[in-house]
């Protein structure tokens, strides 16, 4: 397999990723720019990605926003936030066709790389702050998109587990922000922070297509405004070893099906010798339908609707997730804290290890399929300091042997039991 592979490369203070490859018909660029999760920040960072998605200082309305995405061949705009450990990361990118056959390849290229620049750092103002009217629509767009984690049960469960288990860390943070926040945010204050975020957080720009690195440089150098003081760097998440007495915890709502979800403390992350381990245990307790917890709690013993488990590779947390009958709680529990106990012993069998190293390896191979997948791992390299090309993870998942199983589960210490359940009966609840 021949590996596609990103190269590194500073442009004044912005760092510059550039992955030169035809496999794709496209060209992908993308900007990262990173925040520490905090809640003096957090609901700011959120919104801030919707609001440069309305307009540019040559682009300021929505319509001709779309006119140009149709002249760059229907090209598509991105923007996001995402927590990687406690980092709040603002994603902006673009991906247009590789025009690789066409008279004006390099033109559209060019006009692409001017108009994500355009985006980021020019975006519609009045005065010394953003468009009122885009902000207060942003605004109640984003109070929607917090108050509809209510309406989907399994991911709401999942956010309240973590928010108890890392009750105090920044990582409970939603990475959507919160409600509380939004009447105190208007134009002005919105746009002197992201002034301050651009001008001295770290930036990472990605390419992604059939373009070297100097022809990126280029339009990093024409379209990308760097300067030459250092920006900030964002520390690494805090890891906590798993550590004293389990916490049960039951929220009550109008709900037929149960939620029961477990947070568990691993102490390893991405930057770790043993985290292609911690894949490979993950893989064999619940990342897969060969997996424990499908075939034990789901199958057999059909307590569950799903179950599985997922790692946080940045914030060294392992989480599992089920949907339950409510009367089968302690059932529930019981069986998966067994499928811990079995990990931790060693009880798994060589077809088991066997299966997950080629779910893995498959996994690991599909991301060269995609630029967004390629973006994703190499930044998440690039956050943990520890970059590991996709052959060398292959590699290290191959020679992953089953006592190394069985030491990183060891490390795994079960911390939050969560359960959402109905309105009856009698439960754990939180004060």
């Amino acid at each position: 397999m021949t590996e596609l592979r990103f190269e590194t490369v500073d442009v004044g203070n912005l760092r510059v990723h550039v992955c030169s490859t035809d496999k794709f018909k496209t060209h992908m660029m993308v900007a990262m720019v990173q925040q520490e999760l905090s809640p003096e920040t957090v609901t700011l960072h959120a919104l801030l990605p919707s609001v440069l998605q309305r307009g540019t200082r040559s682009y300021p309305s929505t319509v001709q926003l779309k006119r140009k995405l149709d002249e760059l061949y229907g090209a598509n705009m991105f923007g996001d936030v995402f927590k990687r450990g406690e980092r709040h990361i603002l994603q902006m990118g673009l991906e247009l066709p590789d025009a690789a056959y066409l008279s004006e390849a390099d033109a559209l290229l060019d006009d692409g790389a001017a108009f994500l620049g355009e985006l980021l750092h020019q975006p519609v103002t009045e005065g010394e702050a953003f468009r009122e009217s885009y902000v207060k629509a942003e605004k109640k767009n984003l109070r929607q998109k917090i108050e509809s984690l209510m309406d989907d049960k399994i991911r709401f469960a999942a956010h309240r587990c973590v928010e108890e288990m890392c009750e105090g860390e920044p990582y409970a943070l939603f990475n959507h922000g919160r409600l509380q926040d939004l009447d105190a945010i208007d134009p002005q204050n919105l746009y002197t922070y992201y002034q301050e975020l651009l001008s001295s957080r770290p930036i990472d720009l990605y390419f992604v297509g059939n373009l070297d690195t100097d022809r990126a440089v280029r339009l990093v150098e024409n379209h990308f405004p760097s300067g030459n003081g250092a920006r900030r760097e964002i520390s690494p998440a805090a890891v906590r070893e798993g550590a004293g007495e389990v916490r049960e915890v039951v929220d009550r709502l109008d709900v037929n099906q149960g939620k029961l979800n477990m947070g568990c403390r691993t102490g390893v992350t991405l930057a770790d010798d043993d985290y292609p381990a911690l894949q490979m245990y993950n893989g064999i307790l619940g990342g897969f339908p060969h997996s424990k917890l499908f075939i034990n709690v789901r199958e057999k013993a059909s307590l569950a609707y799903y179950a599985a488990s997922r790692l946080e590779s940045h914030k060294g947390i392992l989480t599992v997730q089920s949907g339950i009958e409510i009367d089968n709680y302690q059932k529930a529990v019981d069986i998966i804290r067994e499928q811990f106990d079995l990990m931790e012993r060693g009880e798994f069998t060589d077809a088991e290890v066997n299966q997950t190293r080629a779910m893995l390896t498959n996994q690991l191979k599909e991301r060269q399929d995609r630029a967004h997948d390629l973006v994703d791992s190499h930044y998440h390299g690039m956050l943990s300091g520890r970059k590991r090309p996709l052959d060398q993870m292959i590699d290290e998942v191959q020679r992953v042997t089953a006592d190394q199983v069985k030491a990183v589960a060891g490390k795994v210490r079960l911390d939050t039991i969560y359960f959402l359940r109905d309105k009856g009966g009698v439960g754990n609840e939180k004060a």
